[in-house]
């Protein structure tokens, strides 16, 4: 009786102990060295990391901050010291959340308190070891690339290349193997969302990964973002064509959207013998892993009358144009940066992505949505047409 009575009065302590009621937050910052009246804001951030909103404002007194807050599910934010221009990111969950700034490093700063952001650190700091070592071993061997380099000694540049991929491919494995080990860590969330830009993106092995969450992640907005994306990729090709049958067959609908540099450009005005319009973006893997043999193509017969309109569902402008450099691409590229609300999308009832219309020399179109080979033949039967 006397130890059910003690674990009672345990728990009652326990419980009156806590700050934060069911949906609330408290982030307690300790930031030595930062004046009082320094302003801290803490702003929201979205998948891509870019800053949304601004959630809070509080002043720095006697080298500490305190925010609080209310949150239905973990979220990814920004701490930002505005008189320092400089920040870091932390994830804003219920509970009480530890913060230890560090003034003249702030990615170097300390989260904790919570599981989230215990993880988030803990992966944060296994991270910077790997780049420290890779930054190391850059600095020892810089001299040495540069003298390769002028004596044309690829023996060397190969060797140093390999060894300096060697550090990326460590932390590469590091993003790739998480989701699995942590699958109650909200930052799966945010590494499994990047496996959508990569090359050799693989859907069945992606759903297996994004199944294997705890029910928590994914329903939360990022989750359900995911979710939404693994449909639109597996939307059967059948159901696509029944929405864009309306427009096969029948002249291109004109448009005109800006370029990466700001200029408008229309389909009209980019029309050659043979025209393909290709709907795409930078966070779409089976897009990317297609670019190269399109890239192939493009670069074989633009001189013979071949133009491609690329129309990106990105909506980073930073990312679209890394993209752009980073596969390649030289043909026409537009987009109005608002994913799947792009206007020039709705205009083709494009519902899915990759997905591409091939226009004759009359701009009417002809097929849709081919892929590789069967693509080329289509391109050069159509080049050949009188």
């Amino acid at each position: 009786m006397k130890k059910l009575v003690v674990l009672v009065c345990l728990s009652i302590i326990a419980f009156s102990c806590s700050k934060v009621g069911k949906d609330e937050y408290i982030i307690s910052g300790t930031a030595k060295g930062i004046e009082n009246g320094k302003t801290v804001i803490l702003q929201t951030q979205d998948e891509s990391g870019m800053i949304t909103l601004s959630v809070d404002t509080v002043k720095v007194e006697n080298e500490k901050f305190e925010i609080k807050g209310k949150v239905k599910e973990p979220a990814m934010h920004t701490l930002f010291f505005p008189d320092y221009k400089n920040g870091f990111s932390l994830i804003v969950e219920n509970g009480e959340i530890n913060v230890e700034v560090v003034k003249d490093s702030m990615q170097n700063s300390k989260i904790s308190g919570t599981y989230n952001n215990d993880e988030f650190q803990s992966f944060n700091e296994k991270a910077a070891k790997v780049q420290k070592k890779m930054i190391a071993f850059q600095n020892k061997n810089m001299s040495v690339f540069r003298a390769a380099q002028e004596k044309k000694d690829t023996v060397t540049i190969n060797k140093l290349v390999k060894e300096n991929n060697a550090f990326q491919d460590e932390l590469k494995k590091m993003l790739d193997e998480y989701p699995a080990s942590h699958p109650k860590s909200f930052i799966s969330l945010y590494m499994l969302n990047m496996k959508f830009n990569s090359p050799d993106f693989n859907i069945v092995k992606f759903k297996k990964e994004f199944n294997s969450l705890d029910a928590t992640l994914k329903n939360t907005k990022p989750g359900k973002k995911i979710q939404e994306q693994i449909k639109n990729i597996e939307k059967p090709k059948s159901a696509a064509s029944n929405t864009q049958s309306s427009i096969e067959n029948k002249v291109a609908p004109d448009f005109s959207a800006k370029s990466p540099d700001g200029k408008v450009i229309s389909l009209k005005q980019s029309l050659g013998k043979v025209t393909i319009i290709d709907f795409w973006a930078s966070w779409c893997g089976p897009c990317r892993k297609e670019n190269p043999s399109v890239v192939a193509m493009y670069n074989e017969l633009h001189s013979k009358g071949l133009n491609i309109v690329g129309v990106s569902l990105d909506d980073d402008l930073n990312d679209w144009k890394e993209a752009i450099a980073k596969d390649k691409i030289t043909w026409v590229q537009v987009s109005n940066l608002k994913k799947w609300a792009d206007p020039i999308a709705k205009l083709y009832n494009v519902e899915q992505i990759p997905s591409t219309f091939i226009l004759d020399s009359k701009g009417n179109i002809v097929a849709q949505d081919l892929r590789g080979e069967e693509l080329k033949a289509k391109v050069n039967e159509l080049l050949a047409a009188k």
